[in-house]
């Protein structure tokens, strides 16, 4: 047949597709090369293979799908200095009045505006080649004595070294909407990146309110609630998020006593089971572990780090073989992560994510792993029907995120079905891992910050936040027009820039939804 026949049509068009669609990137994909790594659905020999088969029931679905938000095996999980935390309190000033935004708030919650890239910070993500060679190349610098180390993506913003002709011809590709390119690995400091001060008035007044609540002899967790609402700042952060997960008491005598006793207790657990991942009862679930540790952020040095994947295979082994009715599921693995960082950073001074573990006294190790282990625990114990057998709590939480959109969006939901896309195709991986799979970490912690201050934060608000994730892109979701482009954006969505702003933003729109439809009679069945 020659090759200029029509029937050639469909594969050809297929082929210059391939190679001339421009990768999109989320915060867990960095620009990839389509011809590298090819993060399209695969192909069929029909013509018409834009739209994959549906699966007859939820079973073949999560079997289809494995590692249900993994597109590559290669993901990276970034830090980047948070911008200034927005302010929103959770309390409610009349039964028929939404409460003021962080805009409308006394002087406390005011904040200064920060500064974005500006037009000509715009550039469009390079190649995976280009980003190789930028990671190799990164400029370091001292300020006070200490080693920055300046990423190669914030020099790409900020000087011109990249040619026209490659910049143009990168412009010129037709593809899911730019964003502005941030570092994959940054500093976790209380700095935005506008580079506005480490501290701020607004900032010292708010971590006295949180120092004065934490050094009262019984915390008053209620009001320790209110104000972590809004962020916690990094200084008290980690006995913050003890406190607010249950793990420790609000008696400031009877702490102590507690952190020692649950330590132990969770030693006593590796003594008495570790030894037994090789048994053949619990080699499987071992062996699952052992394969999804490396896969945890595998673009930050700290976890790849040989004491830090030990410390997590224990975690997740213990806490697997404990809770029989569901044990380990994949996604689990990644919320050890927000915990872990949090801890090591009441330790480490310096750029938590280039941090050696290993140089820190074996105590204070071992703290970390326990106080990880528990209060991931105590999450868990929250939303554990997200990974008992069939994952009952993940459909129900995605039928439910359905029909809240049906009443919010009408547009956006009737686009869906206009092209045959289920919620479960996107929003599984939503529910499973609490969206850290769509948002850089240092967002997942800024999140959890309101996500422990919500009585039900986990299992309840989370489902709000889905639901204003989703039409934050609304106009990007009606942009596509095709089966393909619709899942392939919302499998990658452009957060990489994102920072405390946007998460505030994301939170107060969440509790606005929460407001008008949690007690709507016509609404889901909690």
């Amino acid at each position: 047949m020659s090759p200029h026949a029509p029937s050639d049509a469909p594969g050809r068009l297929l082929l210059f597709v391939f190679y001339s669609i421009q990768p999109v990137y989320g915060a867990q994909h960095p620009p990839l090369d389509p011809r590298i790594h090819r993060t399209f659905p695969k192909d069929t020999p029909k013509g018409n293979n834009l739209k994959s088969k549906k699966a007859s029931s939820f079973h073949e679905f999560a079997r289809s799908t494995n590692d249900a938000w993994d597109i590559d095996e290669e993901e990276d999980e970034d830090f980047l200095a948070p911008i200034h935390p927005s302010s929103l309190p959770p309390t409610l000033h009349s039964p028929h009045q939404v409460p003021p935004l962080p805009s409308q708030q006394p002087s406390d919650t005011t904040r200064e505006p920060d500064t974005g890239p500006g037009p000509a910070d715009q550039l469009a993500p390079p190649t995976a080649e280009v980003c190789l060679q930028q990671e190799e190349n990164t400029d370091c610098g001292q300020i006070n004595g200490r080693v920055v180390v300046k990423s190669s993506s914030e020099a790409l913003l900020n000087t011109n070294t990249v040619s026209s002709t490659v910049r143009s011809t990168l412009q010129k590709q037709q593809s899911l909407p730019v964003r502005p390119i941030i570092p994959l690995v940054a500093r976790i400091s209380d700095q935005n990146s506008s580079g506005a001060p480490i501290m701020t008035v607004r900032d010292k007044s708010r971590l006295d309110k949180f120092k004065y609540l934490l050094s009262c002899p019984n915390t008053d967790l209620e009001a320790l609630r209110k104000h972590s609402w809004s962020g916690i700042p990094r200084e008290v952060r980690p006995i913050t998020w003890r406190l607010l997960s249950g793990y420790l008491p609000a008696n400031m005598e009877r702490r102590d006593l507690v952190l020692m006793r649950k330590r132990d207790e969770y030693f006593g657990f590796i003594e008495q089971y570790y030894h037994s991942r090789t048994d053949e009862t619990y080699k499987d679930t071992y062996r699952q572990i052992h394969i999804d540790i490396p896969r945890t952020n595998p673009l930050i040095p700290l976890f790849q780090q040989p004491t830090v994947q030990e410390v997590f295979e224990r975690i997740l082994f213990i806490w697997a073989i404990r809770h029989p009715a569901s044990g380990y599921v994949q996604g689990i693995n990644d919320l050890v992560t927000p915990f872990f960082v949090v801890f090591l950073s009441e330790f480490v001074e310096e750029d938590v994510e280039n941090f050696d573990v290993a140089s820190l006294p074996l105590d204070t190790q071992r703290n970390i792993e326990a106080d990880s282990f528990w209060c991931m625990t105590k999450l868990l114990d929250g939303i554990q029907d997200n990974y008992t057998f069939a994952q009952p709590g993940i459909q129900n939480k995605v039928k439910a995120l359905e029909e809240l959109v049906s009443r919010i969006d009408e547009d956006i939901h009737n686009y869906f079905k206009r092209y045959e896309v289920e919620y479960l195709q996107f929003a599984f991986r939503w529910m499973n891992n609490l969206l850290m799979r769509e948002l850089p970490l240092r967002c997942t912690i800024r999140l959890w910050d309101t996500y422990q201050a919500e009585q039900e934060g986990f299992s309840h608000f989370h489902l709000y936040v889905c639901a204003a994730f989703l039409i934050e892109w609304r106009k990007e979701i009606l942009s596509m027009v095709d089966f393909q482009g619709l899942l392939m954006l919302l499998q990658n969505l452009p957060t990489i820039h994102w920072g405390n702003e946007e998460v505030g933003l994301l939170l107060a729109e969440a509790y606005r939804l929460k407001y008008m439809f949690a007690d709507a009679p016509n609404h889901y069945k909690r």
